[in-house]
């Protein structure tokens, strides 16, 4: 803990540990599962060995607006006709007004939010021990892919990390939007946190297939 303290002074190296641990993830959430039988999950961010060409998050019609999750899962499907992604975003937050500011970014909007994935991420191996490029793994694509693929976000859930003062305080005192999930910093920090059954059953809950009684 004493670590993440010190972490936490210094915001911009406390956001390098978390993306540090989060390459380590698989590329389906963990304990997460999917509305239907359909679709495939990959990781967006942070990607190995792609510090530039990673997808992210825009508005229709803006090339610069952009937002830039620490952590972003795409689960992919649909059709070549209408395709979809249902993401999963994880934010650490080292201050209150960056959990403010970053809340913002998310919050419920009349205006579509896009998923916008670059073409040399499509064309990249799935990961260093799997040369199978992205594209392959997305249901929808039946070629290589020769331009960047934007497509519609379905589903949105994010996981916010807080420091532990905060986080003990959020949950007292405030009530999270539906789409909004809540951990301690140190699960995300922590060695293998994908692997914790906390962790896990708490992404169980981050996903449109939890409101069914009996899931498609």
């Amino acid at each position: 803990m004493s670590e993440l303290r010190r972490f936490a002074r210094r915001p911009e190296r406390l956001d390098t540990l978390v993306r540090d641990r989060l390459k380590t993830w698989p590329q389906r959430p963990p304990g997460t599962a999917s509305l239907g039988a359909e679709g495939a999950w990959l990781r967006g961010r942070p990607s190995d060995g792609e510090p530039v060409a990673q997808p992210y998050l825009k508005i229709p019609g803006s090339d610069r607006m952009r937002t830039i999750p620490d952590g972003l899962w795409l689960h992919f499907g649909g059709t070549a006709e209408d395709p979809y992604a249902d993401i999963l975003c994880i934010e650490a937050c080292s201050t209150y007004q960056n959990l403010l500011d970053k809340r913002s970014r998310f919050a419920p909007s009349t205006v579509a939010l896009l998923a916008h994935c670059p073409l040399p991420w499509l064309l990249a191996p799935l990961q260093a021990n799997d040369p199978t490029p992205r594209w392959r793994i997305i249901p929808f694509l039946a070629a290589e892919p020769v331009a960047a693929l934007t497509v519609p976000v379905r589903d949105l859930r994010v996981l916010y990390g807080l420091q532990r003062e905060q986080y003990d305080g959020f949950a007292r005192h405030q009530v999270p939007h539906p789409h909004e999930y809540f951990c301690p910093m140190d699960a995300l920090t922590a060695h293998e946190g994908h692997a914790n059954p906390a962790m896990r059953s708490l992404l169980a809950r981050a996903c449109a297939a939890s409101a069914f009684m009996v899931p498609p």
